[in-house]
């Protein structure tokens, strides 16, 4: 069993009698599913559907609680705070609270607003707790993450560029089809319905040294990609053009790739044209 505190996600918190209906209105996935013991992973994108941010939603008796990386936080809450019009709800950072994940049979600490992962059941749970009663951590949640092929926000995506699609948010259960419209949604459905990807966020064993993230990744001569996030353990995503052979040997910088697609990604038989 593993736990994991996470110094690099903060918590903004929306309160206000319409907070569920104004933040329904503007991110990918139904906020309307948050409760006790469950958590929603969303998206807020550009009104031409490219990813800002993504960020657990929790439901607490009287707020929403958005676990998000630290560095995106106060954009988060200004591009939020642009659409409050005349809605009754409130934007605050919540440095109080901290974040934490879990894993094996490692149980989320008492008292803590702790739900599982949505993504995948073995990603385990997070939990927002007060950030004195942080417990030390024992597990390697950058490993842990990367074993599943999961994305990580900034590291593996591009602000005003990367397409839900491309890093799996529809296997992941990051998007609604289901509950109408919010901003960027009319990009996400039709790259969905019309089959339109061309490029997949895939895990990548790697052999030799670890690339930094942008290093172009190479099949022969011809370019198919570039690196996103790595672990020394020689774990790694990269965004690769469609098709992907998983038994390919790719080249990037000094190290030699190798596609490991995980049991929960579809990938199309054939890259869009």
């Amino acid at each position: 069993m593993s736990i994991a505190p996470l110094p690099d996600r903060a918590v903004v918190e929306l309160t206000g009698e319409d907070r569920a209906g104004f933040l329904q209105g503007l991110v990918s996935n139904d906020v309307g599913l948050a409760g006790p013991g469950r958590a929603v992973w969303s998206a807020l994108l550009t009104p031409q559907g490219k990813w800002l941010a993504d960020f657990f939603i929790f439901a607490a008796p009287d707020a929403l609680l958005l676990d998000c990386a630290a560095p995106q936080a106060e954009m988060l809450s200004q591009r939020l705070s642009r659409f409050r019009l005349r809605s009754k709800v409130a934007l605050a950072p919540r440095p109080d609270l901290a974040v934490l994940a879990g894993w094996g049979q490692a149980a989320p600490p008492e008292g803590a607003i702790a739900a599982p992962d949505p993504r995948l059941p073995e990603a385990g749970w997070r939990a927002l707790l007060p950030a004195g009663r942080l417990p030390a951590g024992d597990g390697d949640y950058a490993r842990h993450r990367l074993s599943l092929g999961l994305p990580d926000g900034a590291p593996d995506l591009e602000p005003e560029k990367s397409v839900l699609l491309e890093a799996g948010f529809d296997e992941l259960g990051g998007v609604s089809w289901t509950k109408g419209c919010y901003m960027g949604q009319e990009l996400t459905a039709r790259t969905k319905y019309r089959g339109l990807l061309k490029r997949r966020l895939v895990p990548v064993e790697i052999q030799g040294p670890v690339p930094a993230p942008g290093t172009p990744i190479r099949r022969g001569e011809a370019e198919v990609g570039e690196m996103r996030s790595g672990h020394p353990e020689g774990l790694g995503l990269a965004l690769l053009r469609l098709p992907i052979a998983g038994d390919e040997a790719l080249s990037c910088g000094d190290a030699t790739l190798l596609p490991r697609v995980p049991h929960w990604m579809r990938l199309a038989e054939k890259a869009a044209p």
